[in-house]
């Protein structure tokens, strides 16, 4: 199978790098305008063909298109690869707007070609690990998530960081609950001249009655990447900078109308490290492989159309809610 990759920035390498790692694909073509980078891809991998997304799209040899540019350009791109014939892969977010992701599923399923979104986090071996947990029961009822996306930059300047790093939350989140939410409280704050937020706090409402924070900052000191889940039975915490990056304590919620010395006593409890059941293969490489694997079989990909379209319309709702003063919007 011949891919062509849209991007040689930021990401774009590193998918180049991972399809070029799967047997039954080839990277036969990459679109890059840049000059620095049509270099670097000539030094890298000098056996690519460097051409314009237009002839891309016309080649008849092409069968799929990895998107990896900024996200304004996402919707128009896959557009016109879907018309062209082709599959996509697109980077997330998906689009710029739920109309538009909405747009590229109605053409997706027109043309009967698969349409992907790059979450990566999905094809984690730990995101795997903590969704076993909780579809057997191990948490109890899952009541609450606190999710923690922080670092120095990197600024942009045609979206903000709410677009930038929620997806990988909201993805994940998404994802663990089997469950979208019914709405979103959002605020957000610039502290550069160019009034894009680069700090967000989102708040998501479900009907199980589940509550969800995220906090995304481009302004932080330090990075964090930490998500804690909250169960009646048992706690988990996800930190993925940490060498034990799972731990699970016996702290549970059912016991809070008990006295604080019992709940105290139960606090104390040393956590326990949890390991993922498969091996630590690369997770874009995973992600790659189901899209390859999701067109020869003509089978849904994990990472599909409607999982990136979910979080589209979450970010669309967030963005209003900032606009409008941190009022409760309904998805």
């Amino acid at each position: 199978m011949n891919i062509a990759i849209v991007g040689f920035g930021y990401w774009g390498p590193n998918l180049v790098r991972n399809f070029k790692n799967i047997d039954n694909c080839c990277v036969t073509h990459i679109a890059e305008s840049q000059k620095d980078r049509q270099k670097k891809i000539n030094e890298l991998h000098p056996e690519i063909e460097i051409q314009s997304f237009d002839e891309i799209i016309d080649n008849p040899s092409i069968d799929a298109i990895v998107i990896a540019t900024s996200i304004s350009s996402h919707y128009n791109l896959a557009k016109l690869a879907l018309e062209n014939e082709k599959h996509v892969l697109i980077e997330k977010p998906m689009a710029d707007s739920l109309e538009h992701a909405e747009e590229l599923i109605k053409l997706s399923k027109q043309k009967n070609k698969i349409l992907m979104v790059d979450h990566t986090y999905l094809y984690s071996p730990y995101v795997q690990k903590i969704k076993k947990i909780i579809d057997e029961g191990d948490l109890g009822d899952i009541l609450y998530v606190n999710s923690i996306r922080t670092n120095w930059g990197k600024f942009q300047s045609d979206y903000n960081v709410m677009w930038d790093l929620a997806p990988h939350d909201l993805s994940i989140i998404n994802y663990l609950l089997n469950e979208t939410p019914i709405s979103v409280q959002a605020i957000g704050k610039s502290f550069t001249k160019n009034k894009i937020e680069n700090l967000a706090y989102l708040t998501l409402r479900y009907n199980s009655d589940k509550i969800v924070h995220i906090n995304n900052s481009w302004v932080s000191p330090s990075k964090v990447r930490n998500m804690i889940i909250g169960g009646t039975k048992k706690m988990l915490v996800f930190d993925e900078l940490e060498s034990k990056k799972i731990l699970i304590y016996k702290k549970n919620l059912e016991k809070l109308s008990d006295s604080f010395n019992t709940i105290d006593k139960e606090f104390s409890d040393e956590p326990r490290s949890i390991e993922p059941d498969s091996t630590l293969k690369e997770p874009l490489l995973v992600m790659a492989e189901d899209f390859i694997n999701s067109i020869e079989n003509k089978i849904e990909p994990l990472s599909n159309m409607v999982t990136g379209m979910n979080v589209v319309k979450i970010l669309s709702a967030s963005q209003k809610s900032i606009k409008n003063s941190g009022q409760e919007i309904y998805i």
